[in-house]
């Protein structure tokens, strides 16, 4: 998904070998030794494709990839769309790893159904595919998924705001991604379920697309439309920010309690300074390690990861709700990203 903040030099430096647009691939980790895994054609690779190879959420998956891969003596490629939701460009850069002669592929399906037909010609030509972050539609289509349960992230902001209101009539706005991409639906139904309400509640529903410009002209035309929202949901941090910027030059920053997901340094550094009341933390690094080990495991004995593994999610505040568990944002700045 769309995640926007600016990145430090270190990440600049990490997201050098990514390629752009999956037009180049770019080939990272290290080479054939005494230590790598190899088959009979000679050293193992493994394709990592992310929505984009700018925003810090994947930059710190190709980092996590990285590592493991040259810990395990296997080569990595690397490939991204242009922008988030570009399915041409992680088809192309799905054909090539396969030509390549990758084991296995771990994606970030910028589209989770439009992707489907790419991953179904790869596992007949014998790739692993897995997907990260972002489940396809159906989820099955993959061989296995490593990513946050993204309804109870929902959930936990939910019922965090539901807490945190105290019994007052919420006024609800939820910025949200984009139709059709998964991570979205859920991440929106699980805060609808954990905060005990319906999208008949919802006072106003605007699409992002996670672009925390975007955030701010849909937290603006909400305000217009319901002046006495009091409770913005938002499918990332980048889009709390924006909402938080079009509700400060309001006056409202003080009384509307924004929550979302993510977990970023810069949306964590945000709910430290009271800007976002409460975010719910993800692992990427965690996903794209645990994809690595999982085709060394298949190129060494053929073994297929399969199902769901879930990578972890924890509720980060500085104001904790009765039953509502949570860790504070020195633990939250300690396990961020980006």
């Amino acid at each position: 998904m769309s995640r926007t903040s600016r990145l430090p030099s270190s990440l600049l430096r990490a997201a050098a070998c990514t390629g752009v647009a999956a037009l180049a691939l770019t080939a990272c980790g290290s080479g054939s030794g005494s230590g790598s895994t190899s088959t009979g054609s000679g050293e193992v690779k493994v394709g990592l494709i992310t929505k984009t190879d700018t925003n810090p959420f994947f930059v710190k998956m190709k980092e996590g990839a990285e590592k493991t891969a040259k810990a395990e003596g296997v080569k990595l490629m690397t490939a991204a769309g242009k922008f988030d939701g570009d399915n041409a460009g992680q088809v192309t850069a799905m054909e090539n790893m396969v030509a390549a002669g990758v084991k296995g592929i771990l994606i970030t399906p910028s589209d989770s159904k439009a992707i489907v037909p790419a991953i179904e010609k790869a596992k007949a030509k014998g790739v692993l595919v897995i997907a990260l972050d972002t489940p396809t539609e159906p989820q099955s289509a993959v061989d296995a998924l490593f990513a946050t349960d993204n309804l109870k992230a929902g959930e936990l902001i939910g019922e965090y705001a539901k807490a945190a209101m105290k019994g007052k009539t919420a006024k609800i706005a939820a910025l949200d991604l984009a139709p059709g991409v998964s991570v979205g639906v859920q991440r929106h139904n699980g805060f609808l379920k954990g905060f005990g309400a319906t999208d008949k509640d919802v006072a106003c529903a605007q699409d992002t697309g996670g672009d925390q410009s975007k955030g701010q002209t849909a937290m603006e035309n909400c305000l217009q439309k319901e002046p006495g929202i009091n409770v913005v949901y938002t499918i990332n941090e980048p889009a709390a920010l924006g909402a938080y910027t079009a509700l400060k030059a309001k006056g409202r920053e003080k009384d509307v309690l924004i929550v979302s997901v993510d977990g970023g340094c810069t949306g964590t550094r945000a709910v430290k300074d009271g800007k976002i009341a409460a975010t719910s933390q993800q692992y990427p690094l965690k996903m794209a390690a645990e994809g690595v080990k999982a085709v060394v495991t298949y190129a060494k004995d053929g073994k297929k990861a399969s199902g769901y593994t879930d990578t972890g999610v924890t509720l980060i505040t500085d104001k904790a709700q009765d039953g509502v568990a949570s860790k504070d944002t020195a633990y939250g700045l300690e396990n961020c990203w980006g």
